[in-house]
């Protein structure tokens, strides 16, 4: 237990700062819906899910690589400066190569050619390259505060450049890159200058090689991701406009769906936060801890513990959706999410769902790691892309909205056992599936039982806490029983 305490720790650094950032990012919702029309906040969805995959090319894996290799301590520098003069230059010529393409790429999301919204985007891509392995380095040693700091820092710049240039200044949708693109660059310096010591080592084209080796096949597995998060805008922006009005209103146009898809969205991001600040802490810990006897027994009741977490946020986040979007937000006068968005709130339960899947995912993932064999993760995730494409194409002309949603459910459930499938191959952890499920249908069982239980006269909120609480209770049961049997 004292291992799982350290990752606990780790753990609950990176959710402070994490929780903090998204919550004050999260302020950028009400202010973008309630300034922009769904066509306009359509296009910024469309901009950032862009930005997403040009990522997975500029990083090529190499934070995991650096994860990977830099635990050696004795060549931590050089790994370190190699790696990072490796992606100023690649990262430059893929600026360039970008830029040419313009034409091509700038009206598929939403901008015309010369648009100045497309260097801002180029930049933000570059800039968020160059401090991916200081970030590494500051996760691999633990410098869990540091990490935060200029995590929330770059919140912080990001999210009050916005307010400044849309209401003071009366900006469009150009001021969200601006503020990204500045936020972007305050944060390479900041964790430029933290890591500086990490410069004495020297360029070492073995050790480049080798990260190159491992991180490839993440530039596959990467593209796999992002078209399993992000592909179903581009999709929903492609819908016939016949079938829009025929499934939403003849008022909505392709953009409009994508705006409210994009906006509900943003619900499923408890879940995601979940997944992310374990994901930080996870991966440095279970290399840490892979040679420990007790390495498999850790690794599962940690997997249990996840799973108890998750079951919370889905119950907290499905039963209470249309009381959060109705929040009113102080001194601003919007909701967290502007009305004319909840048309989407159905998406909010199946999408929770999906990202549950993908903590699965995460945690299968130790196997996979520790056993070098990452040649699976390519596999696993170009197998999820290809659900997610050709689920959306038969389930959108039919359920618009709602089919993206289960699109990405499917894919990410489908990868979240196939990784399981190979990572106890590599390495044997007793992982408690069956339990897993239980708390996993229940939890989305007490959901799609609140209609019933509002059929009976009571009310929405009362029924919610009911179902909260009976949830909680049968699912702590669960997950107590199955530790202690670890134990």
């Amino acid at each position: 237990m004292t291992k799982l305490k350290e990752l606990f720790s780790d753990t609950l650094v990176y959710g402070i700062s994490s929780v903090l950032a998204r919550f004050i990012g999260y302020l950028l919702v009400p202010l973008h819906t309630g300034v922009f029309s769904e066509g306009e906040y359509g296009i910024v969805s469309l901009i950032f899910a862009a930005i997403a995959l040009f990522n997975v090319l500029f990083t090529m894996g190499m934070e995991s690589a650096y994860i990977r290799y830099g635990k050696d301590r004795d060549q931590a520098n050089s790994i370190f400066k190699t790696l990072q003069l490796f992606l100023v230059g690649t990262s430059g010529v893929f600026v360039l190569l970008i830029w040419m393409a313009q034409p091509l790429i700038a009206p598929m999301i939403g901008l015309e050619t010369g648009n100045s919204i497309y260097w801002l985007m180029l930049g933000i891509l570059f800039f968020d390259t160059i401090a991916v392995v200081p970030f590494a380095e500051l996760r691999l040693v633990r410098k869990s505060i540091s990490f935060a700091a200029i995590k929330t820092g770059n919140v912080l710049v990001n999210l009050g450049l916005n307010f400044y240039l849309i209401l003071g200044l009366n900006y469009g949708i150009e001021a969200v890159f601006i503020s990204n693109f500045a936020a972007s660059i305050l944060t390479a310096l900041a964790t430029w200058i933290i890591t500086l010591p990490m410069f004495t080592g020297s360029w070492n084209q073995q050790l480049l090689k080798r990260a190159l080796l491992f991180g490839l096949p993440f530039i596959p597995a990467g593209f796999g991701h992002v078209i399993n998060e992000l592909l179903d805008r581009f999709f929903l922006k492609s819908m016939d406009p016949e079938t829009v009005q025929s499934l939403y209103g003849a008022e909505y146009t392709p953009d409009d769906i994508v705006g409210i898809y994009s906006a509900c969205y943003k619900l499923a991001v408890f879940m995601l936060l979940l997944v992310q600040m374990f994901r930080m802490a996870w991966q440095p810990f279970f290399m840490r801890q892979s040679e420990e006897k007790s390495a498999p027994q850790t690794f599962s009741q940690t997997f249990t513990l996840f799973n108890f977490g998750a079951a919370v946020i889905f119950l907290s986040v499905a039963l209470f959706a249309e009381q959060i979007v109705s929040i009113k937000v102080p001194f601003l006068d919007f909701y967290l999410v502007d009305e004319k968005f909840w048309g989407g709130l159905g998406i909010v339960p199946v999408l929770l769902l999906a990202y549950w899947f993908q903590g699965w995912y995460v945690n299968f993932s130790a196997g996979i790691f520790i056993s070098e064999t990452t040649k699976r993760l390519p596999q696993i995730t170009l197998i999820g892309a290809a659900i997610t494409i050709v689920a959306n194409l038969i389930l959108i002309p039919f359920f618009g909205m709602m089919g993206s949603a289960a699109a990405t459910l499917m894919s990410y459930a489908t990868m979240a056992l196939l990784i399981y499938y190979y990572s106890i191959n590599a390495f044997v952890v007793p992982y408690k599936l069956v339990s897993a499920f239980a708390v996993m249908l229940l939890a989305a069982g007490l959901y799609y039982l609140k209609p019933i239980v509002i059929d009976f006269g009571i009310s929405d909120l009362l029924a919610s806490f009911v179902l909260l609480g009976t949830g909680l209770a049968f699912i702590a049961l669960i997950t107590y029983r199955t530790v202690l049997k670890l134990d």
